[in-house]
């Protein structure tokens, strides 16, 4: 069974963005070191922009061949006028209002959500599944989740959008795997569910 990993940049106080939920802010901590971490590690998760600026096109994914995220996370991409922005892999997005998808790499996912992610995590590979945001979508996968990686940055903003959103409390315990710190701050954490 493949894992679903929950892999989300978070201030101290656990917000994934400010009130729109906007995260650019913590882009000012991924410096030479930060950089070098996720290239190595997790050069899935950087954009396939970011891919060629870096000098990574053609580069083995690591650790996931999948991403899903939320039509809020998808329309930053769409802005910047990314409609595939992780064609190195296979790309999902769940969403109630857009109807086509505007690229043929993206599929959408209008309902059933926990259905579908179940279906790609029975499938066979050696890869997972980046669950890449939002709130909403975290929160409706929360049971789902395998594993956090959690990039934490030396920030406060005292309110704003959380990890999970929209989630009735239930406690979930996940054991930690790996913690690795930044010269700026910066920390990295790596969360496997207990079962």
């Amino acid at each position: 069974m493949r894992k679903l990993t929950y892999f989300v940049a978070v201030s101290v106080d656990g917000f994934i963005g400010d009130e729109t939920g906007d995260g650019m802010m913590f882009m000012s901590y991924v410096d030479e070191e930060f950089r070098a971490f996720l290239m190595e590690e997790y050069p899935e998760t950087i954009s396939v922009e970011g891919r060629k600026i870096l000098g990574l096109d053609g580069v083995a994914n690591k650790k996931y061949d999948t991403v899903i995220q939320g039509r809020g996370s998808y329309q930053v991409g769409i802005d910047a006028g990314f409609l595939s922005p992780y064609g190195h892999l296979r790309e999902y997005v769940a969403t109630r209002t857009l109807k086509e998808s505007p690229h043929p790499n993206v599929a959408l996912i209008h309902d059933d959500v926990v259905g579908r992610v179940r279906e790609l995590k029975s499938e066979e590979s050696e890869l997972g599944i980046w669950l890449c945001g939002g709130a909403q979508l975290a929160g409706v996968l929360a049971d789902e989740i395998d594993e956090l990686v959690i990039k934490t940055y030396p920030v406060v903003f005292g309110g704003g959008m959380p990890m999970f959103a929209g989630r009735k409390y239930d406690l979930a315990a996940f054991d930690l795997a790996e913690n690795r710190t930044f010269r700026n701050g910066a920390i990295a954490r790596r969360y496997s569910r207990k079962r």
